[in-house]
């Protein structure tokens, strides 16, 4: 008892002083913090720019908390009448405000489109998609136009921002960058377990192994209450600007990181009693995007990551949107003017039950992934098989799956934007998506992109063998969600095991809420046709000049088909004209050029 004394009274003085010791070691460690990041900027400032990013954000929400826990209510207070003012002028603001949103977007759109007419296809082809979507609607009078337009602007601003705005692909582009090098770490685990040679050679060991070392890291998110908190944030950016109930959009704006299962365990209690517009905008946020875990397999493949973060973001305000026009609400939610929803934390005791809770419920996911794509890829070979076999009874040669998709889904290829010669494989891939799923999908479209990254030539004969830079950016888009028919199994079955007593419900809403979700995916790609940028291709004279011919390269064959126009062959004699007129390496580099690649130029 004597030797307990010192750790009993130890123990009874941290008791009676916890407030003051936790001030103490936050304190502390925020000197200690402090000192670590004066050392960085002061080393290097460039290289700690993204420690300086992200130090300003963690202090503006600590900040912001603050502010709102100590004045939220004094300030509330000094606003109320300017509040109160705002409220009575709204009535006749709202309208001035949307007629100078709608000025200002149509003259941007006459600006940016006459350098690029071709992008008013793309623009087409997204008032088409909304117009068609409002035909199939459930009750076309009862439309709230506000979550509308509102989901629509939302997606557009960050479209643009993304796509066009210098800080957005630059940030993009590096949160892209980041999450590549952050999943070659699971090459640390996988290489253990099987070895260098199979997760090199081996589709399923490396992959998939990035599936199950994502899930590990999402669990621990979710064990931390980080990925709660980023849910929650973007749950009330979109229930305040678009007027939906919070727990749809709480499940929406989950789907952005989780899958078409795990979102719904987000608003779980609260299922049974939501309406079926509610559980058709539940289901169609899961059918817009994809889960965290596989968007990590398809940056693997080679897939732009700055592309596919972009679209599951900006599929989460248009799937909310999309469904309220499809399946607008008719009856009266519970959960109207309910501020928000409670998030638990999870079950795990700690750190580590969640890291092993989260690459244990992974198996289950990459079991399934690699169940499917052999089962799928086996019925497409047959299916293939049955179909020239039958094509050959009529002199039809090379008749298959992806041959009839060209031509079915060939317009809706062209009216998200794909040039007319990449139409068809944009179709095919969207076919396979549809009818199959998305990750054979990817698949696909990561040997296209290779194919034109490694400088292939664009037809092999009339075998198109890669397409354009912007047709891959409309492709990932439209490919970004779960909406094929396989997923309706998944998506009842989920939610079926969390509300047996809702089946019939599900049932009935699940098929439309599939065609939404594919019509979000082809909105998103609609916006990316519109607001592509091409690359610039630089000055080919001194690429050509100082390249190394011994291999091939997408710039490459882009400055050698320059040179082949820019050459004329005029009664035996080859001349050079635009920027390759009097320079002296002409020839040779085109000596070397039809080295790699066929011209007319290169029998002269």
């Amino acid at each position: 008892r004597k030797a307990l004394q010192p750790a009993s009274k130890a123990k009874r003085f941290c008791k009676a002083h916890t407030k003051v010791l936790r001030r103490v070691i936050l304190g502390l460690l925020g000197v200690a913090y402090l000192c670590y990041f004066i050392a960085a900027c002061w080393l290097n400032f460039q290289r700690a720019l993204a420690l300086v990013v992200m130090t300003a954000v963690v202090v503006f929400f600590a900040c912001w908390r603050l502010f709102k826990k100590h004045c939220g209510a004094k300030v509330m207070l000094l606003l109320s009448p300017a509040w109160k003012c705002f409220q009575k002028s709204w009535s006749w603001l709202k309208w001035l405000l949307w007629m100078a949103l709608l000025g200002g977007l149509i003259t941007y759109l006459v600006l940016d489109t006459s350098r690029n007419p071709e992008q008013l296809i793309s623009l087409a082809g997204f008032c088409f998609l909304v117009l068609f979507l409002f035909a199939c609607s459930k009750h076309h009078g009862a439309v709230s136009w506000r979550a509308v337009f509102w989901g629509l602007g939302l997606e557009f601003l960050f479209g643009l921002f993304v796509l066009r705005t210098t800080p957005g692909i630059q940030a993009f582009q590096w949160l892209g960058d980041q999450i590549q090098v952050f999943l070659g770490y699971t090459t640390a685990g996988s290489s253990f377990v099987f070895g260098n040679t199979l997760i090199e050679e081996v589709f399923a060991f490396q992959n998939l192994p990035i599936i199950v070392f994502f899930s590990c890291i999402m669990s621990i998110l979710y064990y931390l209450g980080a990925m709660q908190w980023i849910i929650i944030k973007i749950s009330w950016l979109l229930q305040v600007s678009m007027g939906t109930t919070p727990t749809e959009t709480l499940s929406v704006a989950g789907n952005i990181f989780v899958g078409q299962t795990e979102a719904p365990l987000l608003i779980r209690p609260y299922l049974a009693d939501m309406t079926l517009s509610e559980i058709h905008a539940v289901m169609t946020g899961g059918f817009s995007t994809i889960a965290g875990s596989v968007m990590g397999a398809y940056i693997s493949f080679g897939i732009d990551a700055a592309s596919l973060i972009a679209a599951s973001v900006m599929a989460a305000p248009c799937a909310l949107a999309m469904s309220k026009l499809i399946y607008p609400e008719v009856e009266e939610s519970k959960f109207k003017g309910k501020a928000s929803i409670r998030l638990s934390r999870g079950e795990e005791k700690n750190i580590l039950e969640a890291a092993s809770n989260g690459a244990a419920a992974s198996v289950g996911l990459v079991a399934n992934i690699a169940a499917n794509l052999i089962a799928f890829l086996a019925v497409l070979e047959f299916i293939n098989a049955a179909l020239r076999w039958f094509g050959e009874m009529v002199d039809i040669e090379g008749l298959s799956f992806q041959v009839i998709c060209s031509y079915v889904l060939m317009p809706v290829a062209f009216l998200m934007g794909a040039d007319w010669a990449d139409s068809p494989l944009v179709a095919e891939l969207l076919g396979i998506k549809i009818f199959l799923n998305e990750f054979v999908a990817y698949q696909q479209l990561s040997t296209y992109k290779k194919n034109r990254l490694s400088g292939l030539e664009e037809w092999n004969g009339s075998q198109k063998q890669w397409i354009s830079e912007r047709a891959e950016s409309i492709a990932t888009f439209a490919l970004c969600g779960f909406a094929n028919f396989s997923s309706i199994g998944i998506m009842l079955g989920g939610l079926t095991s969390m509300v047996p007593e809702r089946k019939g419900d599900l049932a009935s809403v699940v098929l439309r809420a599939l065609l939404t979700g594919i019509c979000v995916s082809m909105l998103n790609a609609c916006l990316a046709g519109l607001l592509h940028v091409p690359t610039e291709l630089g000055d080919c004279v001194t690429f050509l000049s100082t390249a190394n011919f011994s291999s091939t390269s997408y710039t490459m064959y882009m400055c050698c088909k320059q040179l082949f126009a820019s050459s004329v062959l005029e009664n035996g004699t080859l001349s050079f004209t635009g920027a390759w007129t009097g320079v002296a390496e002409s020839m040779q580099c085109l000596r070397q050029c039809c080295g790699h690649y066929n011209h007319t130029s290169c029998a002269g």
